[in-house]
């Protein structure tokens, strides 16, 4: 196995490791030789894991090349959490209260390397958050008030603060952890037979109208099971449910992901599954991911502030730049000249630390297809907004759509159901929308979107009430396998 330690800069990383090769966050991120790595161990150890930074990068196209990256873009988000303390202290609080038991002082600092202690002292204490937080280099404060210890603070840390005296210890501690390989477990199911439907009445680009979400409820209803319409304000009461179905518009730093995390966590049955909401809402992960596995995508290439100056004679004029975490045709813009490019560019490039850019493709229509458990549910043509290169076009504060067909999935050219159900199937089983391309005879894969469009009107007219009961339907089988698997223990 390859085992590939990536830093920001070589200079971070101060210990020499016998079989493991030290590389640059840039390198690993632009060089193409890299992706075609098979069986290899991504550790990332960049000194920052903010969204969208490099560090953030080297995680998500880790997990696209399957280079099983520590930490991942789950153990970042955890990391960033509002309440990570807070959770980790419920989770942790009798082990920390007894760690400190017989300290003479009232604040403590633990420093954790690869789930090691490196005072020797609490070795139990730091394989247990290294297990919560599965990040490499970790840095905790604890202090004592009324009586009991508290986590106060935890954070990663950057490998060019590893002080002198702790370089052996380091790496000992690595050379433990390669042998041990730590798997972090998960929760019991529920065995409750109910569904919530997440959806945000107050958000106009919402995937689902109220007339779908209906349908939804009636047909869980059909099939015996108990569906309830919750909001953002009653996500307190997942526990209550054995699924979820996220009907509101997702993203990773979102309200959305965090309930995804939080129900798949507990055991419950959840579309959109948390994997799939980081796989799917950041463009330059789908990248990587369908040209790894050779599906066609418009000609690409990743930007960031050293490239800017290769997009034209790369993919010429004009050409698309896409903010990687946009939804609903938002953060993607059509550049037309030289100018406007990097105008463009440089204000993407303030948001992430990498931009995709792709050659334009114009077409009347982009084919959507509806995938389900693997399989394909639905078929339109989205033709795009009068007067517009996109589907929707957003204008002064409101937006345009083209108009949706429907069509039976026999009417379709099987190629195009074949890639989109090839594509959706590299992000999981969960339920996704797939768009493409026509070009002549040639389809490219444009993105795969998770919580895909079901409107009523739209993507259900010609499977009408039996794509709210095929989806309701999975819902069901997989809250039944989990029962009997539960029934079984």
């Amino acid at each position: 196995m390859n085992i590939l330690f990536v830093v920001s800069q070589l200079e971070d990383w101060p210990i020499d490791l016998p079989g493991i090769s030290i590389i640059p966050a840039q390198t690993y991120l632009l060089d193409q030789q890299y992706g075609d790595f098979n069986s290899t161990q991504v550790f990332n150890l960049c000194r920052t894991y903010r969204y969208q930074g490099y560090g953030y990068y080297v995680s998500l196209l880790a997990e696209a090349r399957g280079h099983r990256p520590v930490p991942d873009v789950e153990a970042m988000k955890d990391l960033h959490a509002d309440d990570l303390v807070a959770a980790l202290s419920d989770k942790l609080g009798n082990l920390i209260d007894c760690s400190f038991s017989r300290s003479e002082e009232d604040i403590a600092d633990l420093t954790i390397y690869f789930g090691r202690d490196a005072s020797g002292r609490h070795p139990h204490l730091a394989e247990q958050l290294f297990l919560q937080l599965r990040t490499p280099l970790l840095h905790a404060r604890f202090e004592r008030a009324h009586g009991r210890w508290h986590l106060c603070s935890v954070y990663a840390g950057s490998p060019r603060d590893i002080p002198e005296h702790d370089r052996s210890f380091v790496a000992d501690a690595v050379a433990d952890y390669l042998k041990e390989q730590k798997v972090r477990t998960r929760r019991p199911a529920s065995e409750v037979h109910s569904l919530a439907v997440l959806h945000d009445p107050q958000r106009k680009e919402a995937p689902s109208n109220p007339e779908a979400l209906r349908k939804f409820v009636e047909a869980a209803e059909t099939l015996g099971m108990q569906a309830e319409l919750i909001t953002p304000k009653e996500t307190r009461r997942l526990g209550e449910f054995d699924a979820l179905f996220i009907r509101d518009t997702t993203n990773v730093d979102h309200y959305t992901y965090r309930c995804a995390r939080q129900a798949a966590d507990d055991g419950m049955v959840v579309i959109d599954d948390p994997d799939s909401i980081l796989r799917c809402t950041n463009k330059i992960y789908l990248g990587e991911l369908l040209a790894r596995h050779h599906i066609a995508t418009p000609k690409s290439m990743v930007v960031h502030k050293g490239n800017v100056d290769q997009i034209v004679p790369t993919l010429g004029l004009p050409c698309i730049l896409k903010q990687p975490d946009g939804a609903f045709s938002l953060g993607v813009a059509k550049v037309e000249t030289e100018e406007h490019l990097i105008e463009k560019a440089e204000e993407l490039l303030q948001e992430s630390e990498l931009v995709l850019a792709q050659e334009y493709l114009p077409t009347e229509f982009d084919w959507r297809i509806g995938v389900l458990d693997r399989r394909p549910l639905f078929v339109c043509k989205y033709h795009m907004a009068p007067g517009h290169w996109q589907i929707i076009k957003h204008d002064h504060h409101e937006m345009r759509e083209g108009k949706t067909e429907a069509l039976s999935i026999g009417e379709v050219p099987d190629e195009v159901v074949n890639i989109a159900v090839q594509a959706a199937n590299l992000i999981g089983d969960g339920f996704y929308g797939v768009d493409l391309k026509q070009v002549g005879g040639q389809y490219y894969v444009i993105e795969i979107n998770d919580n895909p469009n079901v409107d009523a009107g739209n993507e259900d007219a010609v499977l009408g009430d039996a794509l709210y009961r095929e989806v309701m339907g999975v819902f069901r089988k997989r809250i039944e396998a989990k029962k009997g698997k539960g029934n079984h223990t």
